[in-house]
């Protein structure tokens, strides 16, 4: 099972790395949902960290419509991961009806070109979120979709999630888990859910707080958890 933490600083990345974590999710502006980091941050998180790095590609948090402007800034941001080797991006784009702008996203999934794509918490904001798997999943580029069952916690949004997951059956994609999960509520989500992935933020932060730093002992605490569900 993979676990993917979340990190805004070169130091969340080590302490993600040394205690468990299978793969980093670059950030800045946790609290927001995440945005794009700096090119810096890349660029040291990068020649310092050994497993999968994956960038968050969001310009702002004022939605996820995108304009030809934001395009072009993705666009850009993605060409400069991509270049010094980050693994993967986790992007997604709307439109102003709640549907997968297909126009955008073609145009990231060109710029990525064989790098890991992630589709993002946007996903949560889908109504016909069935349907729009089925989206998804013709693009072969996208590996990955995020979600918490369209729900302010994973954990409440446990049936939509199994539904998802019988949708996807035989499906050439992931469903990651998140949102709301931490050490102390993990076996309770996985026990009846069943994810291969979790993604997790603030739940193994300090305090669980997404302003305070990584808390090496809930990071080793999440990998032990899963590890106990092989």
């Amino acid at each position: 099972m993979i676990l993917e933490v979340t990190a805004a600083t070169l130091h969340d990345a080590k302490v993600a790395q040394e205690h468990g974590a299978d793969r980093i999710s670059l950030v800045t502006g946790i609290g927001e949902g995440g945005l794009t980091p700096s090119y810096g941050l890349m660029k040291k998180v990068k020649e310092t960290i050994h497993i999968p790095i994956f960038v968050m590609i969001r310009p702002h948090n004022q939605s996820f419509q995108y304009d030809e402007d934001d395009l072009q800034t993705m666009i850009e941001d993605i060409h400069y991961a991509r270049e010094i080797g980050i693994d993967g991006i986790e992007i997604g784009c709307l439109t102003e009806d709640k549907i997968i702008d297909e126009q955008a996203l073609k145009r990231l999934l060109d710029a990525a070109g064989e790098m890991n794509v992630t589709f993002h918490l946007a996903f949560d904001e889908i109504s016909d979120q069935e349907k729009a798997l089925e989206t998804l999943v013709s693009y072969k580029q996208i590996q990955r979709v995020m979600t918490s069952g369209a729900d302010k916690s994973a954990l409440n949004g446990i049936p939509h999630i199994k539904k998802l997951l019988r949708r996807m059956k035989d499906k050439d994609i992931i469903l990651i888990g998140t949102k709301g999960l931490k050490p102390e509520n993990l076996q309770a989500f996985l026990s009846v859910t069943p994810v291969k992935e979790i993604r997790i933020g603030s739940g193994v932060r300090v305090n669980c707080q997404y302003t305070k730093p990584l808390d090496p002992r809930s990071v080793k605490a999440a990998k032990e958890t899963m590890n106990k569900q092989k």
